[in-house]
């Protein structure tokens, strides 16, 4: 039996999950769960990095101290973009901001004033999205941030960083990297290009290394209060929404494309390569990299985060309602009272509030209840799936037959279900612990305990259970997607 341990970050918490590997069999366990709460500082929003490595190093101590574990490897994975910047005696001298501060806003047009925006997708294929790492890094230049002109400085993205701080280790592993929109998935190497044009320092940029890798051991000082000596530190697939489709359970034989579900919705295809044209750059698709060099050729929508946000809205108002019992409510809610964009709530804060003014704003009956508020979130989430599998069916070139749902937001049987209506397509919702199998099994790739990527795909549908929709009342759907359409149309022509 292999022991593995996977750090998985996300955007509300994060966890240890122990995973254990045996004839082709995974079982994952949470040994260690934990906020990850942004800090506002008067100069920006920022990620707690020390504390997140402060919980790192207790889910290591709780396998290790605790529970007397052999571990066969240690890897991390986070959400994509963000980063920090070392010196070169490692010290941190920018610390990670979060994708949502307001430095960020307006960078995408400061950006395309000194390099086109027809250039920067040419040699990046990535969707642009104003978080992305190379306009974060812009404002960062433009507002004069010492660490870019630290001598000797690294980026470090998330994972990357954490990585470092266990191993020693600075480099940049592959799936995180592409995240970044400064990737070249074409020629696979850094698009340097970019970073001359906008006056960035090249030498920020350190070595790309694969998913699956291993960086090195654990640091002695880690190991020492943690129990685990001389355990492997394996650069995962390091962007957790490429670790949860490493664990997509396709076999295919049919067509099919993935949705990762949480706070973002990430929904695309597995190719072999990188689409980069016109038609592409128009849709405003993305090229990132995948388990063992496969592409995920994606959209990233806003997901469950609008639930998220009006749950906790609601708290503020001692209102408490668990995610169950908003979809209980959601359920038995009118169907089609209005229609929104999803993406047109990327900002936190007064969540409700601001999705009743988009109704009466789009001439739609605004939501009172929170039962009718999350219903219509769930359907118009199912709308925007539509919209988007429908540019997979053209950019792909065959029609999808399968939607895949993986991730915590698979545990939404009703959304599972208004997918499969407004779509008429199969759904398959699981594993919802996509992102840590995932993570395990690169992990196995990289050690030799797993073959490759079918053999993965084929121990996670041994493993876990999985639930399929297939299409049934579909009244009402056509016509409450034509008025999507409209609806979003008029907000979506603002964006880039």
């Amino acid at each position: 039996m292999s022991h593995f341990l996977a750090v998985d970050l996300g955007a509300e918490s994060g966890r240890a999950m122990l995973g254990r590997l045996e004839q082709n069999r995974l079982e994952l366990e949470e040994l260690h769960r934990f906020p990850n709460q942004p800090v506002r500082l008067p100069d920006g929003l920022y990620w707690d990095a020390l504390r997140l490595f402060h919980e790192i190093r207790e889910g290591l101590r709780v396998a290790g101290r605790e529970r007397k574990l052999h571990l066969d490897g240690i890897g991390v994975d986070t959400w994509g973009v963000d980063f920090g910047i070392v010196d070169a005696g490692g010290r941190l001298v920018d610390a990670p901001r979060h994708y949502r501060d307001a430095r960020n806003n307006g960078m995408l047009e400061r950006t395309f004033e000194a390099a086109p925006r027809e250039r920067i997708f040419e040699l990046t294929g990535l969707q642009f999205m104003q978080f992305n790492s190379l306009y974060q890094l812009y404002a960062a230049k433009l507002e004069g941030t010492a660490g870019l002109r630290t001598e000797g400085a690294q980026l470090l993205f998330m994972p990357d960083l954490l990585n470092y701080w266990l191993s020693g280790a600075r480099k940049n592993e592959l799936t995180i990297a592409s995240t970044s929109q400064f990737y070249n998935p074409a020629t696979k190497q850094w698009a340097f290009e970019l970073f001359e044009t906008l006056g960035l320092p090249a030498g920020l940029l350190g070595e790309i290394v694969q998913p699956g890798a291993k960086l090195g051991t654990l640091l002695d000082e880690v190991a020492d209060t943690s129990g685990l000596d001389g355990v492997p530190v394996f650069a995962t697939a390091g962007h957790d929404t490429a670790a949860a489709v490493a664990a997509a359970p396709a076999t295919g034989e049919r067509p099919w494309c993935y949705i990762s579900s949480g706070t973002w919705s990430l929904m695309g295809l597995e190719l072999a390569e990188p689409l980069i044209h016109r038609g592409v750059l128009k849709a405003n698709f993305t090229n990132e990299a995948g388990a063992a060099g496969r592409i995920r050729f994606l959209k990233n929508i806003a997901g469950l985060w609008l639930v998220q946000e009006c749950r906790r809205a609601w708290m503020l108002e001692t209102r408490e309602y668990s995610y169950a019992q908003l979809t209980g409510m959601a359920a038995q809610a009118p169907a089609f009272q209005a229609v929104l964009d999803p993406d047109a709530f990327l900002e936190p804060g007064h969540m409700p509030e601001r999705i009743a003014d988009y109704c009466r704003r789009t001439g739609q009956t605004a939501p009172e209840q929170p039962g009718t508020m999350v219903r219509v979130i769930l359907e118009s989430l199912a709308l925007r799936y539509r919209q988007v599998l429908e540019l997979l069916d053209e950019l792909g070139g065959q029609r999808v037959e399968v939607i895949h749902i993986m991730g915590g937001g698979s545990k939404n049987t009703l959304l599972n279900q208004f997918v499969a209506d407004a779509t008429g397509r199969t759904v398959i919702a699981g594993p919802t612990e996509a992102t840590a199998a995932g993570n395990v099994l690169v992990q196995a790739m990289g050690a030799g305990a797993v073959r490759d990527l079918e053999e993965a795909r084929a121990v996670v549908r041994a493993s876990f259970p999985l639930e399929t929709f297939e299409p049934g009342k579909r009244e009402g759907w056509d016509a409450a997607y034509e008025r999507y359409l409209a609806t979003a149309a008029r907000g979506r022509s603002r964006l880039p």
